[in-house]
C-alpha cells in the first residue's frame, strides 16, 4: 500500500498575496515531507465571439503564463519539497474547493488579483474555506518585512461541541513546529440578576466565574487525550469571557498559525460561521480553517 503522504497544494493567482501563500506552502511541505502541487484556475477567452459561442482557446500547462512564471521563480532554488503544477480551466472558487479531495493541507492568500484590493478576504478564500474537504489555510496580506516566528498555534475551541479533527491539527501543527499550543476558549457572560441593591456586580461575578471553571473544565476533557498523544506541545488554556472573534483576532497577532473550526452543516446556514467569518476578516496570521469530523484521537506511532 502507498504511504506517502497526500501532497499540500499551494493555489497561485500571479498576485504578490498568492506568492506569500506559496511561500508557506513550501514551507508547510517541507515540514511534513509532503510534495509540493502548485495549481492555477484560472478563465480565459479569446474573443467575444468565442464566448458567445461556447467556443474556449483554453492555456495547456506548458502555456498558463501564471504557472510560467512560479517556475521560473523557483528553477535551480535549493532546498524545495517535490513539486507538480497543475492548471485547470474553469472559476477559482468552484475549481479550488473540489481539489481538496486527495491533499492534506490547501493554501492560498486572503486577496487574489481580482476584486477590491481593499477587502480582506476574497470570493476564493471563502469558497475554499467553506467547502473544500481537507483543511484550508488562509494567508493574510502583511507588510515587509516579515517577522520572526512567534512559536506559537492558537486553537479556538467550542468547550460546547469540540471537534476532534481541529483540535488534533492544531496539536500536529504546534509539534511540527516546535511551538506552544494556546487555547482560547471563550464563554458566554452571565445573565443579570437583580437583587438588593448592589447585589447585582456580585452576582454577575460569581456567574463569571461559575461559567470561566465549568468552561474551563469541559476543554481539559477534550485537550488530555491529545495532549498525551502530544507530550512535547507546551499547552496554555485561556478562558474568556464574551466575544470569541474578538479573544481569537487579538490572539492571532503574537501567533505564528490560528486553528478554527467550519461551521457545522445546517439547512439553510452558511458554510462558515460568524466567528470563522470574522477571524479570516481580521486576521493578524495565517488561518486553517478544518472541516469538522466526529473521529477518534489517533494512537500514538
Amino acid at each position: 500500500m502507498d504511504q506517502s503522504p497526500r501532497p499540500v497544494i499551494a493555489a497561485v493567482d500571479g498576485s504578490a498575496n498568492g506568492n506569500r501563500a506559496l511561500e508557506w506552502a513550501v514551507s508547510q511541505a517541507l515540514m511534513t515531507s509532503a510534495p509540493l502541487r502548485i495549481v492555477h484556475a484560472r478563465l480565459y477567452m479569446n474573443t467575444i465571439g468565442a464566448a458567445l459561442s461556447g467556443g474556449f482557446a483554453e492555456p495547456g500547462l506548458d502555456d498558463d503564463p501564471v504557472l510560467i512564471r512560479v517556475r521560473e521563480a523557483l528553477d535551480g532554488r535549493a532546498g524545495l519539497p517535490p513539486i507538480e503544477y497543475a492548471s485547470y480551466p474553469g472559476a477559482p472558487d468552484r475549481v479550488l474547493p473540489q481539489l481538496g479531495e486527495d491533499a492534506q493541507v490547501m493554501v492560498l492568500g486572503s486577496r487574489g488579483r481580482g476584486g477590491f484590493a481593499s477587502l480582506l478576504l476574497g470570493s476564493n478564500g471563502i469558497a475554499c474555506a467553506g467547502q473544500a474537504a481537507c483543511p484550508v489555510v488562509v494567508v493574510p496580506r502583511a507588510e515587509p518585512p516579515l517577522h520572526d516566528p512567534y512559536g506559537q498555534v492558537v486553537l479556538g475551541l467550542n468547550s460546547a461541541a469540540p471537534d476532534a479533527s481541529t483540535t488534533y491539527f492544531a496539536f500536529r501543527e504546534a509539534a511540527l513546529r516546535g511551538a506552544r499550543l494556546q487555547v482560547v476558549v471563550a464563554h458566554a457572560w452571565p445573565g443579570r440578576t437583580f437583587t438588593a441593591a448592589g447585589a447585582i456586580g456580585s452576582a454577575a461575578a460569581h456567574g463569571e466565574t461559575a461559567n470561566a471553571h465549568e468552561v474551563a473544565a469541559l476543554a481539559a476533557v477534550h485537550l488530555r487525550p491529545y495532549a498525551e498523544r502530544f507530550p512535547e506541545v507546551e499547552i496554555e488554556q485561556l478562558s474568556a469571557p464574551g466575544d470569541a472573534a474578538g479573544h481569537l483576532v487579538a490572539a492571532s497577532q503574537a501567533a505564528d498559525l490560528m486553528v478554527i473550526g467550519r461551521h457545522r452543516k445546517r439547512p439553510l446556514s452558511p458554510r462558515l460561521g460568524s466567528v470563522t467569518n470574522a477571524v479570516l476578516l481580521h486576521t493578524g496570521c495565517p488561518v486553517a480553517v478544518v472541516p469538522l469530523e466526529e473521529s477518534a484521537v489517533p494512537a500514538a506511532a
